[in-house]
């Protein structure tokens, strides 16, 4: 029962102090950027809508119960770690900016993308050229000025632990920042090939989400508590495992998701030509005219409701559906056991299996 008593306390309060920082970072940073020019105060706003608006805080969670998997509550250090902790969401919002460019995507979050609010404030204010390329370049823009911010913040805040530790966060914070760039060029270029190769979907899961989500900032918050080496693999191979229950999922929802809940419209992914492990292993199963389906319909823009209709079915009649769904119990269970290998701190054990729960059975 301590445990469990340990863990809803600073749980229950994590979100509200990675809100905190970053509502004091991003107003350290808008007013002296306003202080440019009041022009930029679209841009600041923008920022702060990026930042602020939504998001479940996976990896400044990851992060902190990565640091608990070795230190108890309240130990020195631990407000440092959350702050960078929080610097880790800056970064999740520009991957996010630049992510929605890259798909021509329209919302996110149940709102308007970024560069969707800024071709439209071009429009608003009659001016000359194409509203949809300003709307591209400030998002683009939008998106550097946050990785910018996000290494300011995790640089203030890392800079005060030992400098061993210090350096072990270092690490991990450039191969993240590394690896879901390399994820999501693997992504594009999986789309641009037009391929169904459930291998390379794999590999795409794995640096774009199970490495960037989950394992990174795990071993980021771990490293930066000094943790030992077999604290360190139990974390790792765990991140893995549940990175990729959690994009299978997401991948799950993008196309059967509730969009009330999901916060884009039904079927966004299948539009987007996503070559995802879902469409591959339907692909792979599926008869001559089920192929035909796949073919003509994943990728194309103007898909109808009817035509994601289709397409459902066929992920449903192939059984890839039901293989996914299969592959995220496993993944779940199968992480359960590595953390159970590991020498966690018990709180940190459970919060992590708790965490795996809901990364896997999640509606949104």
């Amino acid at each position: 029962m301590a445990d469990r008593a340990d863990l809803s306390a600073p749980a229950a309060t994590l979100g509200e102090r990675i809100g905190a920082e970053l509502t004091a970072f991003l107003a350290e940073r808008t007013g002296p950027l306003t202080a440019i020019s009041p022009d930029l105060g679209p841009l600041a706003q923008a920022a702060r809508a990026a930042v602020l608006t939504g998001g479940k805080r996976l990896r400044p969670t990851f992060a902190y119960w990565g640091w608990r998997s070795v230190q108890p509550a309240a130990a020195p250090g631990e407000a440092q770690l959350i702050r960078a902790a929080a610097s880790l969401e800056l970064l999740h919002a520009c991957a996010l900016v630049h992510d929605d460019v890259m798909d021509s995507s329209d919302t996110r979050r149940g709102q308007p993308a970024a560069h969707v609010r800024f071709g439209r404030f071009h429009r608003e204010q009659g001016w000359h050229g194409s509203a949809q390329s300003f709307g591209a370049a400030g998002a683009i823009l939008l998106g550097d000025l946050l990785l910018s911010w996000s290494e300011e913040l995790f640089a203030s805040a890392i800079s005060c632990l030992p400098p061993e530790r210090a350096r072990a966060a270092i690490e991990e914070f450039g191969r993240m920042r590394t690896e879901v760039v390399a994820g999501q060029f693997l992504d594009i270029l999986a789309q641009a090939r037009g391929a169904f190769d459930p291998d390379e979907a794999v590999r795409v899961v794995e640096y774009k989400t199970s490495k960037y989500t989950v394992q990174r900032p795990l071993l980021l918050g771990a490293r930066a508590a000094g943790g030992s080496p077999e604290v360190l693999d139990a974390l790792s191979a765990y991140g893995l495992l549940i990175g990729e229950a959690f994009q299978l999922r997401d991948d799950l929802l993008g196309v059967f998701g509730d969009p009330s809940q999901t916060g884009k419209p039904a079927g966004d992914d299948l539009r987007e030509g996503k070559r995802t492990l879902l469409v591959a292993l339907a692909f792979q199963a599926a008869n001559p005219a089920q192929r035909a389906l796949l073919q003509a319909g994943i990728g194309d823009p103007a898909l109808t409701a009817d035509g994601v209709a289709r397409l459902r079915e066929v992920l449903e009649r192939t059984g890839a559906h039901e293989q996914i769904e299969q592959r995220i119990v496993e993944r779940a269970a199968e992480a359960a056991r590595c953390l159970a290998a590991g020498s966690l701190r018990p709180v940190a054990a459970q919060a992590l299996l708790e965490l795996a729960q809901a990364a896997a059975h999640r509606t949104f």
